[in-house]
């Protein structure tokens, strides 16, 4: 049973005027979640527990527990952070302190709740210190993220900050570049609208910040509207030719979302972009960096 939302976009954010007008509310029915089948959430609860007794990278030996992510399995929204901060890391769950608190009030701003949406970070344990994530635990914990993609194959993915953009893009612009413009992409055969925007923590540390993320999360709801566009027919490239899970040739992707999603992940840890690899895409990650040399798309937490 899908469910649906009336949500009001402002003309502006439509494009029908320009960003300085009043914001007259243009009424759009957008469906918020399709219902997952049993596959898609026995596979994410066996994810779930593999990533509470993962021993990958050197963070197990820290955390209090590990953050898998949460919310509706047949979520068309996903939301991907950083990693966990002290607060998930205690209570094993994502966005739970102050920078969850933000986002779900900017949720609520265009009518949406958290249970509707599927939150999850790059890492699932936290880095102590609320450090920068470093290469080698991206890339354990990359084929956790992939498989949660594959399996509630979300028609946009909401990038927070610049670690969760990187890697979802394979692109090193950062995030002051490239906030509130949507990308297509593709994880695992799933393609999707990635759209990134500021961290919400950014807010904490730079309050002016609260009124572009709001910006940018107002063209959220019509963005869930908006089709995919087919790959343009061509030789089948590396990520092309990988065989589907179920067997069949499958030359566009996969089925779309609103076909049904019966199918089994593909097996993690595939490229995701174009030949994009974490240590190319995050090279300086987890390096200490002097406060002064810190650019305006580096800053703090890799958040700007």
């Amino acid at each position: 049973m899908r469910r649906y939302l009336v949500c009001h976009l402002s003309s502006a954010c439509a494009g029908l005027v320009s960003e300085g007008a009043c914001r007259a509310s243009l009424p759009v029915l957008v469906t918020v979640t399709d219902a997952a089948t049993p596959d898609v959430v026995a596979g994410l609860d066996a994810l779930r527990r593999e990533v509470g007794a993962c021993t990958r990278c050197p963070l197990h030996e820290t955390r209090t527990q590990a953050v898998s992510g949460e919310g509706d399995p047949g979520a068309r929204l996903m939301f991907v952070g950083e990693a966990p901060g002290y607060h998930e890391d205690k209570q094993g769950r994502p966005f739970v302190g102050a920078a969850g608190k933000t986002l779900d009030e900017l949720l609520a701003s265009i009518g949406f709740a958290r249970e509707q949406v599927f939150i999850a970070n790059v890492l699932k344990c936290r880095p102590p210190g609320n450090r920068d994530p470093r290469p080698d635990e991206i890339a354990a914990c990359r084929p956790y993220l992939e498989a949660q993609v594959a399996l509630i194959r979300p028609v946009v993915i909401c990038s927070l900050g610049n670690f969760a953009t990187k890697l979802l893009s394979g692109d090193q612009s950062g995030i002051t570049k490239v906030h509130g413009a949507p990308q297509i992409r593709e994880v695992g055969g799933h393609r999707f609208h990635l759209y990134p925007i500021f961290h919400p923590a950014a807010a904490l540390y730079t309050p002016a910040m609260l009124e572009t993320l709001r910006a940018d999360m107002y063209r959220l709801p019509q963005l869930l509207t908006e089709p995919l566009p087919q790959p343009a027919a061509g030789p089948a490239s590396e990520d092309d030719s990988r065989p589907p899970v179920d067997g069949h040739a499958d030359p566009a992707g996969r089925a779309p979302r609103s076909a049904g999603r019966t199918e089994a992940p593909p097996s993690a840890g595939g490229p995701v972009g174009r030949d994009a690899s974490v240590a190319a895409v995050f090279p300086n990650a987890g390096a200490p960096t002097a406060v002064g040399a810190v650019s305006a798309e580096e800053d703090q937490l890799g958040l700007f």
